[in-house]
């Protein structure tokens, strides 16, 4: 089975912006989020892989295993509005990029280069999840592509999907391809 969990809260998430690359910690709350993701997963995960992201790491640790750095997991850059609140985000920028996966904010990536790049992970990473449990931890943007990897949909299916901080989606890997088990599960949250 692949886990793909989103990181516990920053104080960036709870002041609702836009955060991308910015390397930012967790809150109380969310190293709390970061135990329970761990607790809710316990007795079945294997490996743990993260993005670099500190965020990331730190959550990561909380399964208490060694920790895989992979690159490809790391947030979509927003470039010049990483850390802007969603209100100050310019409208005609959200129109773009709903409309063009291939859009990319000054300075930052597109859906469509995130897409490319969970793509490949989750294809790196299929095999051993067919055999053992692997958690990834990670952020919106890639686990929205990584959803997208196991329907075989295309990047705009990102603008149909919210993913809660800590949250988990179970991807399970058979000879037939990825299925979604889950998404977005928050109960462990309490």
């Amino acid at each position: 089975m692949l886990y793909v969990v989103r990181h516990g809260q920053t104080a960036a998430n709870a002041a609702g912006q836009l955060l991308g690359r910015a390397d930012v910690p967790l809150t109380e709350l969310g190293q709390r989020q970061a135990k329970a993701l761990a607790v809710a997963l316990d007795g079945h995960v294997e490996r743990v892989v993260s993005s670099p992201l500190r965020r990331a790491r730190d959550t990561a640790a909380a399964f208490g295993l060694p920790v895989e750095v992979d690159e490809r997991w790391t947030e979509l850059d927003y470039g010049v509005y990483d850390r802007l609140p969603l209100a100050e985000v310019p409208q005609d920028m959200w129109e773009q990029w709903r409309g063009d996966a291939e859009y990319t904010p000054p300075e930052g990536e597109s859906l469509a280069s995130v897409g490319r790049r969970v793509r490949a992970a989750c294809d790196d990473l299929a095999g051993a999840a067919a055999q053992s449990d692997v958690v990834v931890v990670s952020h919106v943007s890639p686990i929205k592509a990584a959803v997208g990897w196991t329907l075989d949909v295309g990047d705009h299916v990102t603008w149909r999907m919210f993913v809660a901080v800590a949250s988990i989606t179970r991807i399970a890997i058979s000879d037939r391809g990825p299925i979604l088990r889950s998404f977005n599960e928050v109960a462990h949250l309490g």
